[in-house]
């Protein structure tokens, strides 16, 4: 069995006049959380649009679970599932209704069953009968996330599953990540959060100027930074400051 979930080659999109992505390569391996990792604006919401087939690549090819995705693109969302930067719910159904009606739109059977155990599985049960517009951001979140399990999908996009969302919401989404990927389910996540990359990801590729610059783990990509220095405790080099020497920018991000 192929163990390529997701395979990009010389990806490149165009914007009226601004190039975003100028030759994207990638690949990411079934069952692993991998994070795309780049400053704002750097094309990682576009790579995502284009795997999950929202919009048209300009060149070069990209293939999920083996399909091609320009060619193929009614196999490939049977095999995905996007979590966007805001949780599409209706606000007007409750926690319950906005699974259920999911369910159904993907012709699961026991749409009802699906939604209670999902519930129960994010922690949702308590607040089931509560509207949705109600949740906290975090709840909110975990009910976006659940939604898109449906149908047990192989691959699930989540770009930038964070933003917005206090400490204690954004620690109850890496939670619910990291399960996910437990279970075999594979992970493309984007960020701009660098912690978030440091916490989840098996494995980390850093976008800028229209090209992924570094592949690697985070102990490959502290391999390429300085040694650490001796003081009184050795230091390890944090995720930030190796970002900001690869891509060669002492700003913030």
């Amino acid at each position: 069995m192929n163990q390529t979930a997701i395979s990009l080659s010389g990806l490149k999109k165009s914007f009226k006049d601004k190039e975003v992505l100028k030759g994207v390569d990638l690949e990411v391996q079934r069952g692993e959380i991998f994070a795309l990792l780049g400053s704002n604006g750097a094309g990682k919401t576009t790579t995502v649009n284009i795997l999950s087939t929202l919009i048209k690549a300009d060149d070069g090819k990209a293939f999920i679970c083996g399909f091609d995705v320009d060619r193929q693109p009614d196999q490939v969302r049977q095999c995905i599932s996007l979590t966007g930067q805001f949780a599409a719910l209706d606000g007007m159904l409750t926690g319950r209704e906005n699974l259920t009606m999911i369910a159904k739109l993907r012709g699961v059977s026991n749409p009802a069953q699906v939604a209670d155990q999902l519930l129960a599985r994010f922690s949702l049960t308590e607040a089931a009968n509560k509207r949705a517009d109600q949740y906290s951001g975090g709840m909110k979140r975990r009910l976006d996330i659940a939604m898109s399990l449906i149908g047990t999908p192989e691959i699930i996009f989540l770009d930038e599953p964070t933003t917005g969302l206090d400490p204690e919401a954004r620690i109850e989404v890496w939670d619910t990540i990291k399960e996910l990927a437990h279970g075999g389910t594979t992970i493309l996540l984007t960020t701009q959060y660098l912690d978030e990359a440091e916490q989840l990801a098996d494995r980390i590729a850093i976008l800028h100027g229209g090209k992924i610059i570094k592949t690697g783990t985070l102990t490959e990509l502290k391999e390429m930074f300085p040694p650490a220095k001796m003081e009184y405790v050795e230091k390890q080099p944090s995720l930030e400051e190796i970002f900001l020497a690869i891509i060669g920018n002492k700003e913030v991000v």
